[in-house]
């Protein structure tokens, strides 16, 4: 009978210290947070007695927690509002912290009575608090975005963005009241694009595209997302809306035209060069790529024009003067498949390959290193006219190319 009685009482003490040790903890945490010390080490207790499920319940638990988070902000707060030494991003992660915790526990405070009805005992109070601290989250994503800082920046603005459909704020309306969810949308959709998370990147597009002022950035960050995706349906789209907003921002262009120009799309890449010259027709880049296309589709005498005009205003662009001498050299392959020449296309040739010399010499001048362009064409036009000086160097060249 004694051993029965002392193994109950053994029991008895292993069922009760655990809920003693509970107590005392959270006493401990009452007193740390009335005094203000040991607040860290308080949270991660309240965090800890959390994860036992019999616990997520415990409304004592759950604004301890917060309690000790706000008073680490609060303290931090006034430290800089007294210009004391303190960490500014840790005021802003305390700050984003509160409304972590408090939207957990509303969870918690709304769940349905026996009767099956929701009377959250603590959402007025608590989002009323909140409510004062939530531009904080706004400019704490603008603070950790200008540190580049994109991991913290997004949590802020991911943070902001949700209350409106967190129901401990439904009473604000903040969908239909919030001037900024537009601008702090953007402003994740580019903390998303700068950690390469196309998830994050595209969480809050349409909300982002709302924003009007800053509609061009978000435009490319989307495109580019797009393309990370390999979508390239909604990566055509986008650069088309980007150039038909944008049509002078380089960006859209360049890229919608490499994207036809890639594919062989040359009808697309030439109606795509006509529609930027019109708004635009000075442009030297929007008249060099439609010079790139005419020579691609073989129209020798249009790419040739417009590189003269291009040259004529700047003698400096490399890539005018490589069209519009491939567009003369490429006119003599079609003759020379000929095996019988006549005199008259005898003399056409040796005109084209002089009329392409001196544009592909001053190619090579501006651009020496690209011998996979110049080599081969000066050699055949230095062959044809008998220059044998230079066709003996650009032979050198080649071999030595070769045997790389």
């Amino acid at each position: 009978m004694t051993k029965i009685f002392g193994f109950l009482i053994f029991c008895l003490t292993i069922s009760v210290m655990p809920g003693y040790a509970q107590k005392k903890e959270i006493s401990q945490a009452k007193s740390n947070v009335k005094a203000g010390t040991n607040l860290t080490q308080t949270e991660e207790s309240m965090r800890k007695l959390l994860l036992d499920s019999a616990n997520r319940q415990n409304t004592k638990i759950w604004l301890l927690l917060f309690d000790a988070i706000r008073k680490q902000y609060e303290q931090g707060n006034e430290k800089l509002y007294l210009k004391q030494q303190y960490d500014t991003a840790m005021l802003f992660k305390d700050n984003r912290r509160m409304f972590l915790v408090l939207e957990s526990f509303d969870s918690i405070d709304a769940r349905p009575n026996k009767k099956g009805v929701s009377e959250p005992r603590y959402r007025r109070k608590h989002s009323e608090m909140l409510r004062t601290h939530r531009p904080n989250l706004f400019i704490g994503g603008l603070f950790f975005t200008r540190k580049g800082d994109y991991t913290n920046a997004f949590d802020c603005f991911d943070t902001y963005i949700s209350c409106k459909d967190q129901p401990l704020f439904a009473d604000f309306h903040y969908a239909e009241n919030d001037t900024l969810l537009a601008k702090a949308a953007y402003w994740s959709v580019l903390a998303g694009y700068k950690l390469n998370d196309t998830e994050k990147t595209l969480r809050y597009i349409d909300l982002a595209l709302k924003d009007s002022a800053r509609l061009n950035y978000t435009y490319q960050y989307l495109a580019e997302t797009y393309k990370i995706l390999n979508d390239t349906a909604r990566y055509e789209s986008t650069l088309r809306l980007g150039f038909k907003e944008y049509p002078q921002t380089m960006f859209f262009f360049s890229k919608l035209f490499d994207y036809y120009y890639n594919r062989g799309e040359m009808a697309s890449a030439l109606t795509l060069a006509d529609d930027a010259l019109v708004t635009d027709k000075e442009n030297i880049v929007f008249g060099f790529a439609k010079s790139t296309v005419l020579l691609h589709v073989g129209r020798y005498d249009e790419c040739i024009s417009i590189c003269d005009d291009i040259i004529a205003r700047n003698d400096s662009l490399a890539g005018a003067y490589l069209n519009a001498g491939l567009a003369y050299y490429n006119q003599t392959v079609s003759i020379e498949n000929n095996t019988m020449l006549s005199r008259q296309q005898q003399a056409r040739l040796k005109k084209l390959y002089k009329s392409a010399l001196p544009y592909l010499q001053r190619y090579r001048v501006l651009r020496p290193d690209d011998e996979d362009h110049w080599a081969m064409p000066l050699y055949s036009i230095y062959l044809n006219l008998n220059m044998g000086d230079e066709f003996e160097e650009m032979d050198a060249i080649l071999n030595k190319k070769e045997n790389k």
